[in-house]
């Protein structure tokens, strides 16, 4: 087609123009032009530097290799250091990592070990007040550096129950948003006013404090940890920061923690009023909840 002349131009296509429309290299097209043209070279054989050794003899020094060495589920890294500088062998370490993995060869000990992961996938709750998530994250002021916002996040709704903004991520920081969660929801904080309530939160050292532990316990909450390796099992409290950080912290500069403050109180109000929650039918925390409440009154 490239000899085709163009009815427009009157001159042809060329190699260059028609391998840019089919997306071929014009590599490609002079290799097979030339194995058309030699009737005596039409195998499809490999391009580039020819090697020393055949993917098969290559394959036997491996095995041998790994036969010889005294330990076991030895990597491709050293088996391609051995060759090179005992055996004196140019390889490559991705040619010899292919072959290894072709002949399933590899140290069967790569991926993750232990007891499968027994979460269902689903976090959200079935009403209010049942479980909610908390969490920590921080953020950079010009004057105050460093600064902390944690927040408490129902399941249920996704609505944020409380908040708090500090200088120190200490475990009595993180209790706040908790603190005023209970007392917004539940009216008190006195012990057991937050029996049946569960709080779902990560390994960080703030939540696994005995202190922290002890005032759950005080309130009468039961702890559930996310599990390891896997945030997604405290999802809820992750989503609501992703939010905050997208619609109030990214592309601004704050000088120093009370700007943070009132921008995180203004965006948790707007957003507890009239951010839409697919899996409620699309209506505010705020509207959700409120309608749960009338439609549970006695």
């Amino acid at each position: 087609m490239s000899s085709e002349i163009s009815p427009s131009t009157g001159k042809s296509y060329g190699v260059k123009r028609v391998c840019d429309i089919w997306e071929e290299a014009r590599s490609t097209f002079y290799a097979r032009k030339n194995r058309l043209d030699d009737p005596e070279n039409r195998t499809m054989e490999k391009r580039g530097p020819k090697t020393d050794l055949s993917d098969e003899q290559l394959l036997e020094e491996i095995r041998a290799d790994l036969a010889a060495s005294p330990f076991r589920g030895e990597g491709h890294k050293k088996v391609t250091a051995r060759l090179r500088v005992q055996r004196q062998l140019k390889v490559s370490a991705k040619r010899i990592l292919r072959l290894m993995r072709q002949a399933n060869l590899l140290s069967p000990h790569r991926s993750r070990r232990g007891m499968a992961s027994v979460h269902d996938g689903r976090i959200g709750t079935d009403a209010p007040n049942v479980m909610w998530g908390t969490d920590g994250t921080k953020l950079m002021t010009v004057e105050d550096g460093n600064i902390w916002i944690f927040a408490a996040v129902e399941h249920w709704n996704t609505e944020c129950v409380g908040w708090h903004a500090c200088k120190e991520g200490t475990r009595f920081n993180a209790l706040q948003p908790l603190a005023m969660g209970l007392q917004k929801l539940f009216g008190s904080t006195g012990a057991d006013a937050g029996r049946g309530l569960s709080v779902r939160m990560d390994h960080g050292s703030q939540y696994v404090s005995e202190h922290f532990r002890g005032q759950l316990k005080h309130w009468g909450i039961a702890t559930s940890y996310a599990f390891i390796s896997e945030p997604e099992t405290n999802g809820v409290a992750e989503r609501f920061f992703r939010t905050l950080k997208e619609q109030v912290i990214y592309g601004r500069i704050f000088r120093n923690i009370e700007e943070v403050r009132l921008a995180v109180s203004a965006f948790v109000k707007q957003y507890n009023a009239w951010w839409l929650v697919e899996k409620r039918g699309y209506l505010s925390p705020n509207q959700a909840r409120e309608k749960w409440l009338a439609d549970h009154a006695a």
